[in-house]
Formats: structure tokens, C-alpha cells, sequence
């Protein structure tokens, strides 16, 4: 046994672990720093994006504020912020790259650890960093303070975050170029208005090196109302929709330092009365510094009309979305009008649309400068549907939802008939586009999740799924906007929370995960997959036994007929890539593809404990479901070898030689092939001199 274990001590060595595969108005006072821009897709050779860490504060329920204190859309503006930010079409950060503490997360020791570890522990040198903050801001003992969750007004200077320790932090501790600052410090209720000049006064002298941007001159208030954009405050409404490309006033697709000071400071003067008036703090700054890169936008265009203007949306029923040039732009209800501000004039198209009904528009009306133009949404003509339409796609969905390559290629045929009958037949869009996605054909699944959101713009079951397509072509950034988009929408969605725990997951943002999979979790105890993102997110942080807890209980709710497998890609359409998963329908089905996952994350699980034994039990389990996946093979390999060495039985070792050769034989080109390769080598010299 003792030689054993010394002649194998080198192949151990490489076997370390087994590789995972991969009242209306309230008062605001504001502050809005330098930005520059990311990497979406290819950009013309001048724009120079560059790598970008944010961090995103929003607090509205406070824990021991009075009622009368606590805010409205702090929070909504933070999650508004954050969709621009991660956005091709706006910041172009990485998603990964932003971290969020949204409500009750947002304490003072939360703040203390993002703002004075991980940010300086990240930036470097020729990086962009944005810090926003959304909530109140007190002034004590003639100090600035932001508010965290967990302040506690009667002592704030022991219980908030001084804004003297975020100007050292900013200045000296982070070591990026681009230092942006938004500071949304509401202190109505919080602080009387003659402290405002206190509390900006110490967000503007922070450090000269920014491009800052004060919601309100000293003694203003700033507000939030429901009358912008359905629920914001105003600067940060202005913030974002200039981000958007509002502000890009020259139309090259670049929202400048300067652009952006501009736009909202016309806006929110204009929007308040003169009652807010955004004050821009002359830094050593770039005017020209990029803020957002917005490529829809640019165009050889003469610079547009010094004014900007209104759209009131009135629409005949509730829950309305509309769409201003092809973007949401907010939910109207009847008798409620959205007011949409800040629109560049010109001609828009707008459209108005709800499930069940024909869509009104999309058609073009006129924003005339300085002037609020009512726009009349009226949806009347129910949508009906072709009898013949209706029956090729119940007939798709029967196809479908058996399963496998032969049944998902009589759907699509099926769905062909139902949309050649009926162009507008949003659902059989949208089945069509799983369909082919099942059969891995990702342009025509691409093209017809285009096709159902195009008919029907507030299918939010249709962006859910088609956020699950972008990641199957690892588009991972744009899949978590289009499924944020849909949780703003419907925060009970469950299956774009689901899709949202496998994107933190494929990002390795394993925290996130595991949050939207408990989110999923509540909703639907008895959907399965959430449980499986979750174990994948709390095996990969070696959490071993909660994650093996989460893949049991995924394997007893996911466990029914393979021929049912359908019902499954309802919810899930592969998205397996990272994993190293995919398989083409034609190969395998995708039911039998995540049983497979969770079947080798228990062996994972166990092996990682040194429970040998049931880690080889539920490696060639999963073998049953997958018997050309590499990544079990070799996981299989490690612990055969690593249950030889334990226990002195070198009739394991044979075991051990076939899985590593039938790992090298699917994939020799894998991260772990080299490591299989030497245990080959260890285990054959041993072998040998036996």
C-alpha cells in the first residue's frame, strides 16, 4: 500500500481536483460623475473603450427611518442604472464587472467592503470606474454622509458612510484614469434644506480629477416622482436617457462629458421650473471624455434643435407598453398618462402594444421643441387567430413537446404551416425559434426570437427564452439585460430568474446566482432547474454539501420520462455551451444533457470530500446519460485513481487508464488533457515496475 501511494504521489499531484466545466413628489439631491466607455461588439477604430468596474447603491425602505423618511425610487433608479451600464447601446461594462447592493443589502459594512476593497483591489491604470448611490445623504457635525440601509438617524456619524472617506478612496486608493461619481443623496425629511449646501459642497470636493455633475445648486432640493418615466428621479432619469443617446447632440454615437452636462441640465431646469438646476463642477477633465458609446446612433447628421421635447402617452386600457423608436419606454395604465421628457425633436415612431390585442402603431409623430405633444394610444381589435393557424400549432407543440431531433423537426413544420397562415402568430414565432434552437440551428433560432418579439414587444416570455439563445451563442452580457428587462417588468417571472442564475453562473458570479435562483425557488418550489443553478453556483464556491443538497433535489423534481423531455425545453433551451455541455438534438436530448450536469456535480461533490466510492457511483450514472462527455470521464478517471491510492487496490487502476485514454480519445485538446496525459504516464510506470 505505502509504495503504491509514494509511486502514484506525482500523478496525485496533477490530479489535484476535479475541474468544474467550465407625497408625489419627494426631494433629491444628486450628484453625477466622469465616465468613459467598454467592449460590446466591433467598433470603428477610434472609439476606444476602456476595461470598467462599477459599483450600484440603491436604498429606499430604510431599516429605522420613519415612514415619512423612506423613499420611492431610489431602487428603481439603481436597476435603471445598471441596465445602462451594462448595455452595448450606453456604458458597455461587463456585467461581471458591476456589483449591486439593492435594498437591505446596501449596509455600511456592504459599502465598506465594495468601495474599500474590491474596487481598489481591481482597478488599474487606464481603467473606468462609476460609483452611483441612490438614497439619503445627512449632514452631522458639518460632515457629508451617505445613507446606508442600516443607518441609524440618531447616531449617523457612527452608522453612515462619510463622504470624506469616499473622496480618500476615490483619490488615492483607486487606481483608475476615469473616476465616476453618481450621488443621488435624497434627504427629504432626512436633513433640513440649508444643509444642502454642506452636503454638495462635499460630494463637488471630492477630487479635482473628476467630471462631476450636482443634481441641485447649494439650498435646492432634487426630486422623484412618478411623472418620469413611470417611477425615477429626475436627474437620474435624465442621466439615463441621456446615456441612451439623447444627449449625443452631434449624432457620432459618443455621449460626451460635455453632451451629457448639457442635456440634463436643460431638462431638469425645464422639467422643475427652475426650482432644480444641475450644477457642473469644472475638473481637470476631458470635455470630450466618452461617457457612453451608443453605435445606433451615429450618423452624419447636422447637431439637433437646442430644445428638447415631451410625449404624454394616454392609452385607452392599463398595462400598455410603449415603444418610442423601437425601445421601451415605459407601462401606461388608463387614465394615467406616461410622460415621456428630454426627446431629441424630430420624428419618432411610437407603438403601443398588449397581449391579445393588435398592436396600434408603429407610427411616426413629431416632438417639437419645448413643447409637450399628446400622443393617444388605442388599442381595439382583440387578436384572433386562423382556425387552420391554430391547429398546425397545437400539432407543433404535441411534436414538440415529446423531445428529440425527430419530433423537433416535425414541430418546425408544423409552425412553418401555422405562420405561413398567420404571419403575427407570436406564440408559433416563438415555438419555432425553441425548435430550431433544440436542434441547435442558433441562426434560424435567433431569427424567429426576433420575429416573436418584433409582432409582440411586451412578450415577455419570448425575451426570457430569447435571452437563453443569447447565451447559447455566448452573447452572456446582453442575456442579462434582456432578463433584468423582463424582471423590472414582471419581478415574479420565474423563468427569466432561472435563465438569470444560469448567466451569474456562466459569468461565474456565483452569489448572483444563487440569489435569483432563490428567487425562482419561492415562486416554484417544484421547477427544478433553478435548484440545479444553484448547486452549480454553490459547488463552484466548494460549498460541497449544500450544493449536493440542491442536485438531489433538481435530479427527484426533473425525474420523469426522458419522452417528455419537451416540457423541460418550455423553460430551458439549452444554453449548455460553457459548460462544455451542448450536444446537437440529433446527438442527445437536452433533458438528458442537465441530468447529466447534475449527476457529475454530485460526483464532483464527493470527490472534492474524498468520498470516492459514491463519487465513481454518480460519474458513471452520468456516463448513462452522456457517454461522450470528456470533462466525466476524466472526473471519473481522478477518482478511481484517487480511491487506488486511498485504499491500496491497484486493480483500480486499469478503470482509472481506460476513462483518462477515453478522455484524450473524444477531446485531446481540452485545458485537462495534459494532466490526463502525465496521470497515464504515473499510472503506466507503475504499472510497469509491478
Amino acid at each position: 500500500m505505502l509504495r503504491l501511494g509514494a509511486a502514484l504521489g506525482a500523478a496525485l499531484t496533477l490530479a489535484g481536483q476535479t475541474p468544474a466545466p467550465d407625497a408625489k413628489q419627494r426631494q433629491r439631491d444628486l450628484q453625477v460623475e466622469k465616465l468613459e466607455a467598454e467592449t460590446p461588439a466591433a467598433k470603428p477604430p477610434n472609439v476606444s473603450v476602456p476595461r470598467s468596474y462599477a459599483l450600484i447603491v440603491g436604498v429606499a425602505d430604510y431599516k429605522n427611518l420613519p415612514e415619512k423618511a423612506r423613499l420611492q425610487f431610489s431602487e428603481r433608479d439603481a436597476e435603471a442604472i445598471y441596465s445602462i451600464l451594462i448595455s452595448p447601446e450606453g456604458g458597455n461594462f461587463h456585467a461581471e464587472n458591476v456589483h449591486r447592493l439593492i435594498g437591505a443589502k446596501a449596509t455600511l459594512a456592504g459599502m465598506r467592503k465594495e468601495l474599500e476593497q474590491w474596487l481598489p483591489s481591481v482597478a488599474q491604470p487606464g481603467d473606468r470606474v462609476l460609483i452611483y448611490f441612490a438614497g439619503h445623504g445627512f449632514v452631522a457635525g458639518g460632515r457629508g454622509y451617505l445613507a446606508p440601509y442600516d443607518v441609524d438617524p440618531n447616531n449617523v456619524a457612527a452608522t453612515a458612510y462619510p463622504m470624506a472617506d469616499l473622496g480618500q478612496v476615490i483619490g488615492s486608493r483607486i487606481k483608475a484614469t476615469s473616476k465616476i461619481l453618481l450621488t443621488d443623496a435624497c434627504h427629504s425629511g432626512a436633513i433640513r434644506p440649508e444643509d444642502s449646501q454642506s452636503l454638495n459642497r462635499s460630494l463637488v470636493d471630492l477630487s479635482t480629477s473628476l467630471f462631476s455633475l450636482t443634481a441641485s445648486r447649494d439650498r435646492e432640493q432634487s426630486f422623484e416622482s412618478p411623472d418620469w418615466g413611470g417611477g425615477h428621479g429626475i436627474f437620474t432619469y435624465y442621466v439615463v436617457k441621456g446615456m441612451e443617446g439623447e444627449a449625443d447632440q452631434n449624432s457620432d454615437g459618443i455621449v460626451t462629458a460635455d453632451e451629457l452636462q448639457d442635456y440634463v441640465y436643460r431638462n431638469v431646469r425645464e422639467a422643475t421650473n427652475a426650482a432644480q438646476n444641475p450644477t457642473a463642477v469644472q475638473g481637470s477633465f476631458d470635455p470630450q471624455m466618452l461617457l457612453a458609446y451608443v453605435p445606433s446612433r451615429a450618423k452624419p447628421a447636422a447637431a439637433p434643435a437646442p430644445k428638447f421635447g415631451t410625449f404624454v402617452i394616454e392609452a385607452n386600457m392599463d398595462g400598455v407598453e410603449v415603444f418610442i423608436d423601437g425601445k421601451s419606454a415605459g407601462t401606461v395604465q388608463r387614465g394615467k398618462p406616461l410622460e415621456l421628457p428630454g426627446l431629441a425633436p424630430g420624428r419618432h415612431t411610437v407603438k403601443g402594444v398588449k397581449m391579445g390585442y393588435e398592436p396600434d402603431g408603429p407610427r411616426e409623430e413629431t416632438v417639437y421643441p419645448g413643447e409637450r405633444s399628446t400622443v393617444r394610444i388605442r388599442l381595439m381589435i382583440p387578436a384572433r387567430r386562423n382556425r387552420a393557424a391554430v391547429e398546425a400549432f397545437d400539432k407543433g407543440v404535441e411534436s414538440y413537446e415529446k423531445g428529440y431531433a425527430q419530433n423537433y423537426r416535425a414541430a418546425v413544420a408544423q409552425f412553418e404551416k401555422a405562420l405561413a397562415v398567420d404571419p403575427n402568430y407570436s406564440q408559433a414565432a416563438l415555438y419555432m425559434a425553441r425548435a430550431q434552437n433544440a436542434l441547435f440551428n442558433q441562426a434560424e433560432a435567433e431569427k424567429y426570437f426576433r420575429r416573436a418579439i418584433e409582432i409582440d414587444p411586451d412578450y415577455l416570455e419570448a425575451r426570457a427564452s430569447f435571452g437563453g439563445m443569447l447565451l447559447d451563442i455566448g452573447n452572456t452580457d446582453e442575456s442579462i439585460r434582456q432578463f433584468n428587462a423582463v424582471i423590472q417588468r414582471d419581478p415574479k417571472n420565474v423563468l427569466a430568474l432561472t435563465n438569470l442564475a444560469q448567466a451569474y453562473r456562466m459569468k461565474e458570479m456565483y452569489p448572483e446566482a444563487v440569489e435569483s435562483a432563490d428567487k425562482a425557488i419561492q415562486l416554484s418550489p417544484q421547477y427544478a432547474e433553478p435548484h440545479l443553478w444553484r448547486a452549480e453556483s454553490l459547488r463552484l464556491q466548494n460549498k460541497f454539501a449544500a450544493a449536493k443538497a440542491e442536485y438531489e433535489r433538481y435530479m427527484a423534481l426533473s425525474n420523469f420520462d426522458s419522452g417528455k423531455a419537451g416540457q423541460l425545453n418550455y423553460y430551458v433551451v439549452g444554453f449548455l455551451v460553457g459548460l462544455g455541455k451542448r450536444k446537437r438534438a440529433t446527438q442527445q436530448d437536452i433533458w438528458k444533457d442537465l441530468r447529466s450536469i447534475a449527476l457529475f456535480g454530485l460526483c464532483d461533490c464527493e470527490s472534492q470530500v474524498s468520498r470516492f466510492d459514491p463519487a465513481i457511483r454518480y460519474c458513471q450514472e452520468a456516463l448513462r446519460y452522456d457517454q461522450g462527455d470528456p470533462y466525466i470521464h476524466y472526473a471519473l478517471g481522478l477518482a478511481f485513481l484517487q480511491k487506488a491510492v486511498q485504499s491500496g487496490k491497484t486493480e483500480m487502476l486499469p478503470a482509472a487508464l481506460k476513462h483518462f485514454r477515453k478522455m484524450l480519445e473524444i477531446n485531446p485538446d481540452l485545458e485537462q488533457s495534459q494532466m490526463a496525459r502525465q496521470n497515464i504516464a504515473n499510472i503506466e510506470g507503475f504499472m510497469k515496475k509491478q
